[in-house]
């Protein structure tokens, strides 16, 4: 679940969600598909995946991989 969302994350991506929210969110989640994670929408072009975002987060969160998809859906 958790590596869907972030796949469905990246096929949201567009320059016009970077250029109005330039920030990067790195998640610290527990649990299945725990790990680091994160959401560049700072870089042009924004990305988003597992692993530390290719620039320093703005924001760090941590919670439960179950959580995380609550969240997002």
């Amino acid at each position: 679940p958790v590596a869907e969302t972030f796949r469905v994350i990246q096929g949201a991506m567009s320059e016009e969600y970077v250029r109005t929210t330039q920030g990067v969110f790195q998640f610290e989640l527990s649990g299945d598909e725990g790990g680091t994670w994160y959401i560049d929408l700072k870089t042009k072009g924004g990305s988003a995946g597992s692993g530390k975002p290719p620039v320093t987060a703005d924001v760090v969160m941590s919670m439960s991989s179950g959580d995380f998809v609550k969240m997002f859906t």
